[in-house]
C-alpha cells in the first residue's frame, strides 16, 4: 500500500492541488486532506486508496519502496508504451 507522505510527494511532483487530485480520482477533497494529514498509519477504505494510487500512477507516478522500507515516488518521464 501507499503512505500519506507518498501521496503528498506524488501530488507535489505533479504540481496538483488537493482539489486536482480530488477531481481526477473521484475522491472528495475532504477525504484527501484527511488521508494526507494521517500519521503514516492510514485508516482509509482500501478502495479509496486504490482510487488515489491508480489515478496518480496513470498521471506518471511510480510508488517505490514499502510503507516500512524507504517509501517514496518516482516520476516517469516516458509512458510504458513509448519506446526510446
Amino acid at each position: 500500500m501507499i503512505t500519506p507522505s507518498q501521496i503528498r510527494m506524488a501530488r507535489a511532483g505533479l504540481r496538483w492541488t488537493i482539489e486536482d487530485l480530488s477531481h481526477e480520482s473521484g475522491v472528495s477533497s475532504r477525504t484527501v486532506k484527511r488521508i494526507e494529514a494521517a500519521n503514516e498509519v492510514l485508516s482509509a477504505n482500501v478502495s479509496t486508496l486504490n482510487k488515489l494510487k491508480g489515478c496518480l500512477e496513470a498521471a506518471g507516478i511510480e510508488f517505490i519502496g514499502t510503507p516500512d522500507n524507504d517509501p517514496g515516488i518516482r516520476i516517469r518521464t516516458t509512458r510504458p508504451d513509448e519506446t526510446l
